[in-house]
């Protein structure tokens, strides 16, 4: 049985993330598209645990990845998913905290 990321040490969830990147590496190489989404999905959400959810905190806007042009409002926090609204939609959406790029100052 896998490890939860939950329940691994910062080494671990380096080594994870490594080996996710090779096989979402391999499976691009091969043209498995939907694998390569998996894998490069799996190694971004080890990722979230390496960050401190405490650093983001609701009303709080967020380039999503580095697209200066994608931005996320935080309403509230739930582990290392931030839950909140992208750009001027309705909807409420989770994204994991590594998927924020950088902080930006104004009103979404």
């Amino acid at each position: 049985m896998e490890k939860r990321f939950s329940d691994m040490s910062e080494y671990e969830l380096k080594q994870a993330i490594a080996e996710f990147n090779e096989k979402a590496k391999k499976a691009e190489q091969m043209g498995i598209v939907n694998e390569f989404a998996v894998y490069e999905r799996k190694a971004m959400m080890a990722k979230a645990y390496l960050l401190n959810p405490a650093d983001f905190k609701p009303d709080e806007i967020y380039e999503i990845g580095n697209n200066p042009d994608e931005l996320f409002k935080i309403s509230y926090m739930n582990g290392t998913f931030a839950w909140g609204w992208r750009g001027d939609s309705n909807e409420l959406e989770a994204f994991p905290i590594s998927m924020l790029g950088k902080k930006r100052e104004g009103r979404n």
